[in-house]
């Protein structure tokens, strides 16, 4: 695999697209506050995979808590990749930072690998809300 500039390691079957990943569709799979360890939003909830080392989850971090701050209903959550391992391979993550996008009902609706732009954020949130 190959290491993108940015230090996350996307996806060997994505083609290259500068290291972050479109929001796509990510499947019916939903998930709760007892998987994830914090509440859903009202609306919608962005839900970022980090690890302690990942210079893109920074700024990852920073871009969905301006999102939720501007949306209502929506809350950002963010998991340690190594503190919930056995989700981490049951969602097939491979690289930090990653972002799922789920519903009220916590279905997941996009997921992207990679530092997302706000507008693609905002974008996906119309899947879920």
């Amino acid at each position: 695999m190959r290491t993108d500039d940015r230090g996350g390691t996307p996806p060997a079957d994505d083609g290259d697209d500068g290291g972050a990943r479109r929001l796509g569709d990510g499947g019916a799979r939903r998930l709760g506050a007892a998987e994830l360890g914090a509440g859903l939003g009202e609306r919608a909830t962005l839900v970022q995979f980090s690890s302690a080392f990942c210079q893109p989850c920074r700024a990852t971090r920073r871009t969905l808590a301006e999102v939720a701050e501007m949306v209502e209903g929506v809350a950002h959550v963010e998991v340690d990749a190594e503190e919930r391992l056995a989700l981490v391979r049951e969602l097939g993550i491979v690289t930090t930072p990653t972002v799922l996008v789920l519903d009220a009902d916590g279905r997941i609706v996009r997921r992207a690998a990679g530092q997302p732009r706000k507008v693609d954020v905002i974008a996906a949130l119309g899947a879920a809300v």
